[in-house]
């Protein structure tokens, strides 16, 4: 049951309200519902600023594919969300690739499952609500409040035209891509991860189709080049006639027609022939390294709002629900010592870059790659590469490629020998940039000469590559 529980503030001509407690957590995504339960089941006052109403609450736009189905944390366990895997047979990538004529069909190591996202959505709202966590809908935050020390303190809002604030030891930034608590708030003096911009972001639209006959290909994910190389199209199926169907740009590139491009490869493929639209919806995302540091004094972002995704796939359901339970635990923990500052969140970064964080700063490796690198010769090097190697080298950020595999590569892709020297390369940067992410620093004191040594590996990235700065 959704509780809305606040107390009246006198001695305004605009009515107030007021909440006062231990954790608010900024969107009812899965990072912030896992944040909210972690904390809410160790018996901490928590609450939940969701900007949509009840009912629309948890309907995200997503590409509804989620890697590592088969692990979730306590807290909302995979039991409770379980009834939202609607695919649960979809076991590889099929990469169609029309500039080469052929069809890459990529091994996906781990369990994988196609999901209803916006039922998934109201079962981990229904889960942290079982653990204890409030729930305030309708409610769109507008400022971060802060002391004179500069620690956060809480957020403001407003709720059908009333002002409501929240006060709290810990405010848990799950607000999405962009999010405007970090514009909001004064981070200068933290090590928060300010070198954020809009083109290190992708903006995406999917629809949920319905067809009349099952696809052939309800046991992959089948993704498309656009003709750009930034861009990407997807078909994930749901059921068997029930297809997520989307695509999406870097936000650095020239700006793609996304619902008119979409209708016209639907148009143009058999299966889809008079299809019905269920669902459409559009977003940002990030496909970009995580932040170097998502902590500051009484703050801490996850999820979408802490860069927390696959740079080269979009997938971030498992690692931001991660991510929320420890930065649940990390807050949990300094709230006990009575020190919120910097030092006592930090474990929470070094936790993240211990989970997925290395894994996911070298992958971004291969997006830089990828925008520097003509489409008709990218594909062409694609069909050219081992499947399984390019499934270790799109999952884990590397794989271990011998030097009679690059021979073979070599032969199978003549006309591209440059490219594939380049890639090979990239590949042995992308290697070095996850060492170093390994060694990220046990202290905030640490990370200027973290960062100073991994901006000098990146820079050796555009080097290679040619591609422009993206930090």
């Amino acid at each position: 049951m959704t509780t809305q529980e606040y107390d009246t503030v006198e001695g305004d001509s605009t009515s107030h309200r007021a909440w006062t407690g231990d954790i608010v957590v900024v969107g009812a995504g899965t990072s912030g519902c896992y944040a909210a339960a972690t904390a809410a089941r160790e018996g901490y006052d928590v609450v939940v600023v969701e900007r949509k109403s009840e009912r629309e609450a948890g309907h995200i736009a997503c590409g509804d594919a989620l890697k590592g189905a088969d692990a979730f944390p306590e807290a909302i366990p995979k039991s409770q969300i379980q009834s939202a895997f609607t695919n649960t047979d979809v076991d590889h990538g099929r990469f169609e690739i029309p500039q080469e004529d052929t069809v890459l069909e990529i091994p996906v190591p781990g369990e994988l499952a196609v999901i209803d996202r916006w039922e998934y959505g109201r079962l981990v709202i229904e889960g942290a609500e079982k653990a204890g966590a409030q729930f305030h809908y309708d409610t769109v935050v507008q400022d971060v409040e802060q002391d004179e020390t500069g620690r956060v303190t809480g957020v403001r809002g407003k709720r059908h035209g009333d002002v409501v604030e929240y006060d709290a030891d810990v405010v848990i930034d799950a607000a999405g891509a962009l999010s405007i608590l970090q514009d909001k708030a004064d981070l200068d003096d933290a090590t928060f991860d300010q070198n954020v911009s809009y083109s290190q972001f992708c903006s995406a639209y999917r629809e949920v189709v319905h067809v009349d006959e099952p696809v052939e290909w309800d046991d992959a994910l089948v993704f498309k080049p656009t003709d750009r190389a930034a861009g990407y199209l997807w078909y994930f199926p749901r059921t068997d006639t029930e297809i997520n169907a989307g695509l999406g740009f870097q936000m650095n590139e020239e700006p793609m027609h996304l619902v008119e491009d979409l209708k016209n490869d639907l148009r143009d493929r058999p299966e889809f022939q008079g299809a019905t639209v269920e669902d459409k919806l559009g977003a940002a995302l990030p496909t970009r390294r995580p932040y170097d540091s998502a902590v500051a004094p009484g703050f801490m972002a996850v999820g979408d709002a802490a860069g927390h995704v696959n740079p080269t796939t979009g997938g971030g359901i498992a690692g931001a629900a991660y991510a929320g339970k420890y930065a649940a635990e990390q807050a949990v923990e300094a709230i006990e010592t009575g020190d919120v500052g910097e030092t006592a969140l930090w474990e929470y970064n070094e936790r993240v870059m211990d989970h997925f964080g290395a894994r996911y700063a070298g992958l971004d490796v291969y997006n830089i790659f990828t925008t520097a690198v003509d489409v008709d010769d990218l594909m062409g090097l694609l069909g050219a590469l081992p499947t399984q190697k390019l499934s270790e080298a799109l999952y884990s950020g590397s794989a271990n490629i011998g030097w009679k595999l690059k021979l073979r590569t070599a032969v199978r892709s003549l006309g591209h020998f440059d490219l594939v020297y380049d890639l090979y390369r990239t590949k042995n940067l992308a290697d070095d940039l996850i060492d170093h992410y390994e060694r990220y620093p046990a202290d905030p004191r640490g990370l200027p000469a973290w960062q100073e040594t991994r901006d000098s590996l990146l820079d050796r990235v555009y080097e290679t590559t040619g591609a422009d700065p993206k930090y």
